[in-house]
């Protein structure tokens, strides 16, 4: 019994030194492996930083080359140690799970995936005021699965990346430019003309509003009762000090006072005359 047990236990050893060659080489092999995707992580990292992609997309890539490297190494490593059998079952295996994890996690996968490709698109950046699906505000933070917008009232919204990738997206601080308009309605009997040269002065010099692009001003249309004119303007849509909300509220008044200092007669005060002729009425018995 016992002679069988040393005779066993040295068949093993000499079984486990004629192995331990091809062990080592398949480990020097993974460490080659890791170190190279570990190299190539972080020249992908020190690139992404030169470049204009947001700073939340750096890691994930920089974690997806080593996460490759090491699924290599670890095929690499099967192979080597003679468990090549096995190394293509883990692959095939990998494949089917990611079919079953991808139906289990639709939702969260297209999240990802949109991040993914939105990544190399870029269509906004951290601080650009962008709209999308009836949600407008400043980008806070950009996130694989999600970007956080905080709106002008304070709330803070998280969107789905799959629905930034699907959805039309506006985005009115790309060129740092943003347009402002707003309407005023006149009488008829007033001079348009003269109007729109008195809106137009006012906008021009109003703060915060750029002298290029120009301000216009123009008709819009004729309504029942008032003549609508409507004024354009530009403004710095980077300078949060000077918003659009402030700069148009500023003109609008602006425009209002001009207007009325020239005697101009407002759309609320213009009323429809009407002429009543006289009816004459003749009763029977």
């Amino acid at each position: 019994m016992i002679d069988t047990l040393i005779e066993g236990f040295i068949s093993e050893y000499y079984s486990f030194v004629a192995f331990l060659p091809r062990l080592i080489t398949a480990l020097v092999a993974v460490g080659i492996v890791y170190l190279i995707g570990k190299v190539l992580a972080s020249g992908l990292l020190q690139v992404l930083k030169r470049s204009s992609m947001p700073e939340a997309y750096h890691s994930y890539f920089s974690k997806l080359v080593k996460g490759i490297a090491i699924f290599i190494g670890i095929i690499l490593f099967l192979n080597v140690i003679g468990y090549g059998t096995l190394s293509a079952s883990l692959v095939a295996g990998g494949g089917l799970t990611a079919v079953m994890l991808g139906f289990a996690f639709k939702d969260i996968g297209e999240n990802f995936l949109a991040g993914f490709f939105l990544a190399f698109s870029r269509p906004f950046n951290t601080d650009d005021i962008i709209e999308t699906d009836g949600i407008t505000g400043k980008v806070k933070s950009i996130q694989l699965r999600h970007t956080h917008i905080r709106t002008p009232e304070g709330c803070d919204v998280f969107v789905p990346s799959a629905q930034l990738f699907t959805q039309p997206l506006f985005n009115y601080t790309l060129d740092g430019l943003r347009r402002g308009s707003f309407t005023v309605g006149i009488d008829y009997a007033d001079d348009t003309n003269r109007a729109l040269d008195i809106m137009l002065d006012c906008v021009q010099n109003t703060p915060g509003v750029l002298q290029s692009p120009i301000a216009n001003s123009s008709i819009k249309g004729f309504t029942p009762n008032y003549v609508e004119l409507q004024a354009f303007f530009w403004i710095n849509a980077r300078d949060q000090e000077m918003g659009l909300a402030r700069v148009k509220t500023s003109a609008m008044n602006n425009c209002r006072l001009g207007l009325i200092e020239a005697g101009f007669t407002f759309s609320s005060n213009v009323s429809t005359a009407l002429t009543m002729s006289p009816v004459d009425v003749q009763l029977h018995e």
